[in-house]
């Protein structure tokens, strides 16, 4: 049987690279005829959902007979309440991802520029050629974004600026302090979406910009997501805050009930018990001090990282490396040519980590 398409395929799909999730630890015991692999590939929470997520979860599970709140009214509130702003500045949607391509629904027309720095997350030029919009990359320097080559870059044909801070996969983050010189050099007609799905791992010094940048900005638009901190990646929860004039156009762009039922439990329980959270985050976060001080003893130089992952920059020792590591079943996430990402996970997960990458070395 043909495996071309029947019909006509647009060309901004045809074209379209398919996005390449984190590998699985199965997938890599059944290519490389090993057990008990270990999957540091797709910056998820190591650690099992607190109780009364799992509880919140279970209950609403005998409801799914039902359409879910397509508004998602209650945890939208919450959410709100969270972040001390009115619920009409927040917009829920099917992850973080899903609501950065509604925006790209509500204001990237074809012809349009999108800017963003590079690499970033894989997801941006996705959505870009998608839309059969132009991506404007603006290079990293050292890992991190060149806030003044970004203003630089836009122009009247720019219609969104994409920021992942910590930046998706290198780690650096970026300060309200600086976001705001840039946000001042570029029109209130562009919209620039501020990606923090890391959020949670962040020095607090970094600035919030909810509270710094929103008042002042009303084409800024921040994104978080429940997928990391909070250990709710199966769900697919995310969450943006934004001018009230913004969240009610990208709305419009949800697909009906996107958001299910068990998900708005799950999330709403995780939102209202937040602080059961903290010692996990600041596990991890702990770890990953560890992590990048024994990585630094050991020679790397490393990128200052402000997420739940370290990149190793390799160039083109990148697939050897990732290939090695998985044979000694730690699992990482290759960016060919460029580096490894390597999430942070439980003590034991990162020593197996640690000592994989010091015998591939030796």
């Amino acid at each position: 049987m043909s495996a071309e398409s029947p019909a006509a395929v647009r060309p901004a799909v045809s074209q379209l690279p398919a996005y390449r999730p984190g590998k699985g630890a199965a997938q890599a015991e059944a290519e490389h005829g090993i057990t008990d692999a270990i999957k540091l590939a797709s910056n998820e929470n190591p650690y099992a959902p607190i109780p009364q997520v799992v509880d919140a979860i279970a209950a609403a599970a005998v409801e799914v007979n039902r359409y879910s709140d397509h508004r998602a009214s209650e945890l939208r509130s919450a959410i709100a309440d969270w972040h001390g702003v009115g619920d009409d500045h927040v917009a829920v949607g099917c992850g973080s991802v899903g609501l950065i391509q509604q925006l790209f629904l509500t204001y990237v027309d074809p012809g349009d520029d999108v800017v963003s720095p590079w690499r970033s997350f894989e997801v941006y030029p996705i959505d870009t050629m998608l839309m059969g919009a132009h991506l404007v990359s603006v290079p990293l320097v050292d890992g991190a974004f060149d806030l003044d080559a970004v203003a630089d870059a836009v122009t009247e044909r720019t219609k969104l600026v994409l920021l992942a801070t910590p930046n998706n996969p290198t780690g650096p983050a970026v300060s309200t302090t600086a976001l705001r010189a840039m946000l001042e050099r570029i029109p209130p007609r562009v919209i620039v979406l501020i990606d923090e799905a890391y959020r949670e791992f962040v020095d607090p010094s970094f600035g919030d910009p909810v509270r710094d940048l929103l008042p002042d900005f009303p084409n800024v638009v921040v994104s978080r997501s429940m997928s990391k901190a909070y250990g709710l990646a199966g769900l697919r929860v995310g969450y943006l805050i934004a001018d009230p004039a913004v969240v009610t156009e990208v709305d419009k762009t949800l697909l009906p009930f996107a958001v299910s039922l068990v998900a708005q439990a799950g999330a709403l329980a995780a939102v209202l018990h937040r602080a059961e959270y903290q010692p996990k985050i600041d596990m991890i976060i702990s770890e990953r001090e560890r992590v990048v001080s024994e990585l630094e003893a050991a020679g790397w130089q490393l990128f200052p990282t402000q997420a739940n992952f370290v990149y190793l920059e390799l160039g083109d020792r990148t697939d050897g490396m990732y290939v090695e590591l998985e044979r000694r079943g730690v699992v990482t996430r290759p960016f060919a040519g460029e580096g490894i990402r390597i999430t942070i996970g439980t003590p034991a997960e990162n020593d197996r980590f640690l000592a994989a990458l010091a015998d591939v070395i030796s």
